[in-house]
């Protein structure tokens, strides 16, 4: 996992961020079913969503590094050995201010329209390459590096003014270099939640999640954004046991407030998780009609007293490409649906 933090090839500088912790009330219809219902979808949303996403924080992420196993061929985020985390790094009278890297990037404008032509070249090879790497799943480590300096090479041409204003619409991941999943609000939040001074336990639970659902397939994962609200759809199949023919399928979905905070960044508070379009006899059509949501943002309200926040920074969009950062630099390219 720690390649993630791969070198970034930026010159200008990024302006620090601005977290706004918020609160909001939001119930799900599952307080208005009968008894046997909550129990019927629960079970379905357990084998999808809780198994597919909770499974990330199994103690056992966080207590026996010898338990890590190799990392899966040529992903572009080669995982590192799972660790404890220690807080000792950081010296106790240093502000946070002062430990902030420098060189941190924020959002470029090339407006020289003879670089429309390069910018091209460029996106048809991320493409190729997302293509040729299962979105970058299965990249070797050249083909890693290559995709890093197409990605740093575009945002530095991003030819469009305040791009956090610019990306409603749908979009597909097309490449990342971490694992797809965690282009969700529910593992963004996840991430928040747990601070920078817990950026390994995250790293360490992610990575679990990650072997722990080897046996699944994560399809289409895209972004709906519109009127100030994120749509994430995540397309699984999920195994029950290895070798076992029968697959639950269906698709998580996750929705999140999103606010503009600053020309590329965004704050995303997550909202609820559902399932929809599953292979369950009598309960596809249940579930779809009826659209029962896990009030996950409440239940981060009841537990940490807020619900987490988390930030996104949009370095490059046009017609056809987003590609936007998380908190810990990860990349997420988009190719609009």
């Amino acid at each position: 996992m720690l390649s993630i933090f791969m070198p970034l090839y930026f010159d200008r500088q990024r302006k620090p961020l601005h977290i706004n912790i918020t609160h909001r009330h939001h119930f799900g219809l599952i307080s208005h079913l009968t008894p046997t219902m909550r129990i019927t979808t629960l079970s379905l949303i357990a084998a999808l969503a809780a198994a597919s996403q909770c499974a990330a924080f199994a103690p056992a992420a966080f207590v026996n590094p010898s338990a890590a196993s190799k990392p899966r061929s040529g992903s572009l985020a080669a995982p590192a050995p799972l660790r404890s985390m220690s807080t000792d790094d950081i010296p106790s009278d240093y502000e946070s201010e002062d430990l902030t890297p420098p060189g941190h990037p924020s959002v470029a404008v090339d407006t020289d329209e003879e670089d429309a032509v390069l910018r091209e070249a460029l996106k048809s090879e991320l493409l190729v390459l997302s293509s040729a790497t299962d979105r970058g799943m299965f990249a070797s480590k050249d083909e890693s590096d290559i995709v890093v300096d197409l990605v740093t090479q575009l945002e530095a041409l991003n030819p469009t003014a305040d791009p956090a204003l610019k990306c409603d619409g749908e979009w597909d991941l097309t490449l990342t270099n971490t694992q797809l999943f965690r282009s969700s609000p529910f593992f963004l939040a996840i991430r928040s939640a747990l601070g920078d001074e817990n950026k390994q336990i995250a790293d360490n639970g992610f990575e679990l999640h990650n072997r722990a659902t080897s046996i699944s397939r994560i399809g289409r994962v895209r972004q709906m954004i519109k009127d100030g609200e994120m749509t994430s759809e995540v397309d699984l199949e999920v195994g029950l046991a290895p070798g076992l023919p029968v697959r639950i399928k269906g698709t998580v979905v996750t929705t999140a407030g999103v606010r503009t905070m600053a020309p590329e960044t965004w704050e995303l508070t997550v909202r609820g998780t559902r399932v929809t379009r599953s292979n369950v006899p009598f309960l596809d059509q249940y579930l779809d009609d009826i659209k029962v949501d896990l009030p996950v943002g409440d239940f981060y309200a009841t537990l940490l007293g807020s619900t987490p926040v988390s930030s996104l920074k949009t370095f490059y969009v046009d017609e056809s490409i987003r590609i936007t950062r998380d908190e810990d630099e990860n990349f997420y390219v988009f190719s609009r649906a």
